[in-house]
């Protein structure tokens, strides 16, 4: 990137933009649940979402709180070009950067700073990002589908890209649009790299999937085909739980333990409240095995990238 120098590289040294130009991938989930799993465990997470839908607002629970200015403050921070303010503690130890509706406004802010500056007005939210970054152990962009400008503003400003994808025809689809726009972005941003895909909401765990989806990644990325050993199940009723109740995974396993039997519930004729589906554990599972999958990536690809500036020396 031009112009950021070493502070600003390092500052973005864990923004991590979770993208796949396909809807329903899983997306928000992930970061969502990543987030607050890592946060959980003690370390500081930054998520900025740059999706106008806002669903990040819903699994978090914070939709129409007081905090919840629909993306109204990011597009502030990029229009004056000053740095972002999270909303704090959304989860102990966790922040956010809200989207939603007024997201609308950037892309016509932005296709008239193209105009005037080119490919450089990418810049900005790498910009506003860096001095807000600085102090978290993980920053997690959530990238909206089908929106170019937004998706080019998120590889400009992050380090490493990870993909969602499910094993239909859609989300590797996605995933070759994602690839030209990482081609595109590392234009301006050349430590941009690909940390991995994972394969999302799927029934199987077979090597053939897994194969195939190696392949395509292989095929739309010149040859690099890193893949999550961690595949996070298909479980619909949990989603659904999930997103209704503005509750993690790793939340709603442990309100699954603590109801009643369903033989107790219907004793005690409280069959109105509906059950939390026991599929929870499982998913909380995936997730928790997915973070550590994370941080041991992260970890050893920053070992590798310290050896190889200590021999560049």
């Amino acid at each position: 990137m031009d112009g950021g120098g070493a502070g600003r590289a390092h500052a973005l040294g864990r923004v991590i933009a979770m993208v796949n130009d396909k809807g329903g991938v899983g997306k928000t989930s992930l970061v969502a649940n990543l987030a607050g799993q890592l946060a959980a465990a003690d370390y500081r997470c930054l998520v900025v979402d740059l999706n106008r839908q806002a669903n990040l607002a819903d699994d978090l629970g914070y939709r129409d709180d007081e905090d919840d200015d629909q993306g109204a403050g990011l597009v502030l921070s990029i229009l004056t070009e000053s740095p972002l303010t999270p909303v704090e503690d959304v989860r102990p130890g966790l922040d956010v950067v809200p989207g939603g509706a007024r997201l609308a406004d950037l892309v016509p802010l932005m296709v008239s700073r193209l105009q005037e500056r080119g490919r450089a007005a990418f810049d900005v939210l790498a910009e506003v990002l860096a001095p807000t970054a600085e102090p978290y152990d993980v920053v997690f962009v959530d990238c909206p589908p089908e929106s170019t400008i937004l998706t080019d503003l998120a590889l400009t400003a992050a380090r490493w890209i990870v993909m969602p994808t499910k094993s239909d025809v859609g989300g590797l689809v996605g995933m070759r649009l994602v690839a030209e726009r990482f081609a595109v972005a590392r234009e301006r941003n050349p430590d941009l790299a690909l940390l991995g895909a994972v394969l999302f909401a799927t029934g199987t765990r077979s090597r053939r999937v897994h194969a195939e989806l190696r392949g395509a990644v292989a095929a739309a990325f010149g040859g690099h085909s890193p893949l999550f050993a961690t595949v996070i199940r298909h479980a619909e009723r949990s989603a659904q739980d999930a997103r209704r109740l503005g509750r993690l995974a790793h939340e709603l396993e442990l309100e699954v333990a603590a109801q009643p039997a369903w033989w107790a519930s219907l004793r005690a004729g409280s069959t109105a409240t509906p059950r939390l589906s026991t599929a929870a554990a499982g998913v909380a599972a995936d997730y928790r095995d997915l973070g550590v999958e994370l941080l041991t990536l992260l970890r050893a690809a920053e070992e590798s990238t310290t050896g190889r500036d200590v021999e560049a020396m």
